[in-house]
Protein backbone atom coordinates (compact mmCIF):
# COMPACT_ATOMS: atom_id res chain seq x y z
CA UNK A 1 0.00 0.00 0.00
CA UNK A 2 2.79 2.42 0.72
CA UNK A 3 4.80 2.08 -2.56
CA UNK A 4 1.62 2.35 -4.53
CA UNK A 5 1.10 5.79 -2.46
CA UNK A 6 4.41 6.71 -3.19
CA UNK A 7 4.12 5.96 -6.74
CA UNK A 8 0.92 8.29 -7.06
CA UNK A 9 3.12 11.08 -5.31
CA UNK A 10 5.71 10.80 -7.18
CA UNK A 11 3.73 10.31 -10.57
CA UNK A 12 1.50 14.09 -9.32
CA UNK A 13 4.76 15.93 -8.40
CA UNK A 14 6.30 15.48 -11.93
CA UNK A 15 2.84 16.20 -13.23
CA UNK A 16 3.28 19.25 -11.42
CA UNK A 17 6.73 19.77 -12.70
CA UNK A 18 5.76 19.42 -16.27
CA UNK A 19 2.16 21.58 -16.08
CA UNK A 20 5.14 24.81 -14.39
CA UNK A 21 7.33 23.57 -17.30
CA UNK A 22 5.06 24.33 -19.61
CA UNK A 23 3.71 27.30 -18.33
CA UNK A 24 6.67 28.58 -17.26
CA UNK A 25 6.33 31.69 -19.72
CA UNK A 26 3.93 34.33 -18.38
CA UNK A 27 3.02 37.16 -20.41
CA UNK A 28 3.02 40.80 -19.92
CA UNK A 29 -0.32 40.65 -20.95
CA UNK A 30 -2.39 38.90 -19.09
CA UNK A 31 -3.99 40.64 -16.03
CA UNK A 32 -5.52 38.78 -12.36
CA UNK A 33 -8.26 40.25 -11.16
CA UNK A 34 -7.72 38.29 -7.91
CA UNK A 35 -5.62 39.31 -5.12
CA UNK A 36 -2.55 36.40 -4.11
CA UNK A 37 -0.45 36.51 -1.08
CA UNK A 38 2.03 35.15 -3.66
CA UNK A 39 4.83 37.36 -4.01
CA UNK A 40 8.39 37.66 -6.65
CA UNK A 41 11.41 37.74 -4.58
CA UNK A 42 14.94 39.14 -6.49
CA UNK A 43 18.15 38.66 -5.49
CA UNK A 44 21.20 40.72 -5.57
CA UNK A 45 22.73 39.31 -8.30
CA UNK A 46 19.46 39.84 -10.06
CA UNK A 47 19.59 43.36 -9.70
CA UNK A 48 22.46 44.17 -11.88
CA UNK A 49 21.72 44.08 -15.09
CA UNK A 50 22.73 40.78 -17.55
CA UNK A 51 24.88 41.16 -20.41
CA UNK A 52 21.78 39.49 -21.97
CA UNK A 53 18.20 40.77 -22.23
CA UNK A 54 16.27 37.83 -20.04
CA UNK A 55 13.05 37.61 -20.44
CA UNK A 56 10.83 38.86 -17.90
CA UNK A 57 10.54 37.47 -14.80
CA UNK A 58 6.65 35.82 -14.54
CA UNK A 59 4.73 36.44 -11.70
CA UNK A 60 3.08 33.70 -9.64
CA UNK A 61 -0.63 34.60 -11.17
CA UNK A 62 0.65 34.60 -13.95
CA UNK A 63 1.68 30.90 -14.18
CA UNK A 64 -1.53 30.02 -12.33
CA UNK A 65 -3.27 31.75 -15.09
CA UNK A 66 -1.50 29.58 -17.64
CA UNK A 67 -1.59 26.21 -15.96
CA UNK A 68 -4.57 25.51 -17.23
CA UNK A 69 -3.75 25.63 -20.63
CA UNK A 70 -0.85 24.09 -20.38
CA UNK A 71 -2.56 20.86 -18.55
CA UNK A 72 -5.34 20.62 -20.82
CA UNK A 73 -4.86 17.57 -22.70
CA UNK A 74 -6.62 19.16 -25.78
CA UNK A 75 -3.97 21.52 -26.49
CA UNK A 76 -0.86 19.72 -28.43
CA UNK A 77 2.54 18.79 -27.62
CA UNK A 78 4.11 20.76 -29.51
CA UNK A 79 2.66 23.91 -28.12
CA UNK A 80 3.52 23.33 -24.90
CA UNK A 81 6.71 22.17 -25.86
CA UNK A 82 8.26 25.48 -25.72
CA UNK A 83 8.56 25.74 -22.12
CA UNK A 84 10.99 23.13 -21.54
CA UNK A 85 14.49 23.11 -21.89
CA UNK A 86 15.49 22.05 -25.06
CA UNK A 87 11.71 21.27 -25.77
CA UNK A 88 12.23 20.55 -29.47
CA UNK A 89 14.81 18.19 -28.92
CA UNK A 90 12.64 16.27 -26.45
CA UNK A 91 9.54 16.40 -28.67
CA UNK A 92 11.60 14.71 -31.42
CA UNK A 93 13.17 12.12 -29.35
CA UNK A 94 9.83 11.29 -27.56
CA UNK A 95 6.51 12.86 -28.85
CA UNK A 96 4.82 11.16 -25.77
CA UNK A 97 6.75 12.69 -23.53
CA UNK A 98 4.05 15.30 -22.32
CA UNK A 99 1.01 13.69 -23.13
CA UNK A 100 2.61 11.12 -20.52
CA UNK A 101 3.00 13.89 -18.27
CA UNK A 102 -0.36 15.35 -19.07
CA UNK A 103 -2.03 12.21 -18.52
CA UNK A 104 -0.46 11.38 -15.04
CA UNK A 105 -1.75 15.07 -13.57
CA UNK A 106 -5.37 14.11 -15.04
CA UNK A 107 -5.24 10.65 -13.36
CA UNK A 108 -3.90 11.95 -10.04
CA UNK A 109 -6.47 14.56 -9.62
CA UNK A 110 -3.80 17.09 -8.75
CA UNK A 111 -4.31 20.32 -7.98
CA UNK A 112 -0.69 22.98 -7.91
CA UNK A 113 -0.97 26.33 -7.17
CA UNK A 114 2.80 28.58 -7.59
CA UNK A 115 2.85 30.42 -4.36
CA UNK A 116 6.48 32.40 -4.76
CA UNK A 117 8.90 32.72 -8.21
CA UNK A 118 12.55 33.42 -7.12
CA UNK A 119 14.96 35.24 -9.44
CA UNK A 120 18.36 34.04 -9.82
CA UNK A 121 20.05 36.07 -12.65
CA UNK A 122 19.43 33.36 -15.79
CA UNK A 123 18.09 30.72 -13.44
CA UNK A 124 14.80 31.26 -11.45
CA UNK A 125 12.87 28.60 -8.65
CA UNK A 126 9.26 28.42 -8.49
CA UNK A 127 7.91 27.42 -5.21
CA UNK A 128 4.68 25.59 -5.56
CA UNK A 129 2.44 23.87 -3.13
CA UNK A 130 0.23 20.65 -4.39
CA UNK A 131 -1.84 18.09 -3.46
CA UNK A 132 -3.05 14.56 -5.11
CA UNK A 133 -6.62 13.64 -4.94
CA UNK A 134 -7.60 16.34 -2.25
CA UNK A 135 -4.92 15.78 -0.10
CA UNK A 136 -2.85 17.88 1.95
CA UNK A 137 -0.61 20.54 -0.22
CA UNK A 138 3.00 19.67 -0.10
CA UNK A 139 5.67 22.24 -0.64
CA UNK A 140 8.24 21.86 -3.99
CA UNK A 141 11.02 24.07 -5.79
CA UNK A 142 10.89 23.96 -9.59
CA UNK A 143 13.90 25.36 -11.42
CA UNK A 144 13.74 26.69 -14.33
CA UNK A 145 16.36 28.49 -16.87
CA UNK A 146 15.98 31.41 -19.89
CA UNK A 147 16.43 29.73 -23.37
CA UNK A 148 15.39 31.55 -26.37
CA UNK A 149 13.39 34.30 -24.69
CA UNK A 150 11.18 32.01 -22.11
CA UNK A 151 11.53 30.46 -18.80
CA UNK A 152 11.65 26.72 -19.12
CA UNK A 153 11.94 23.82 -17.25
CA UNK A 154 14.95 21.87 -16.46
CA UNK A 155 14.92 19.28 -18.62
CA UNK A 156 16.96 17.25 -16.20
CA UNK A 157 14.91 17.84 -13.04
CA UNK A 158 11.75 16.32 -15.65
CA UNK A 159 14.07 13.38 -16.81
CA UNK A 160 14.43 12.83 -13.21
CA UNK A 161 11.12 12.79 -12.19
CA UNK A 162 10.18 10.35 -14.82
CA UNK A 163 12.94 7.82 -13.52
CA UNK A 164 11.95 8.54 -10.33
CA UNK A 165 8.33 7.20 -11.83
CA UNK A 166 10.51 4.04 -12.81
CA UNK A 167 9.96 5.46 -16.83
CA UNK A 168 11.97 5.94 -19.42
CA UNK A 169 12.08 8.71 -22.33
CA UNK A 170 14.52 8.65 -25.30
CA UNK A 171 14.38 12.23 -24.59
CA UNK A 172 16.68 12.18 -21.18
CA UNK A 173 19.53 10.31 -22.94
Amino acid sequence: MKLQRTGRVAVATLAVVAALGMSACGSGDKHSSSSSSAKVTTSASAAVAPSTALPPVPTAAQLNQELSEALDPNVPADQKVQYLEDGQDALAKDPDMLKKLTDAYQQNNAHIEVTDVTSLGDTLTATVSFSIGGGAPQPAQVPFIAQDGKWKLQKSWACAGLQNLGATSPACT
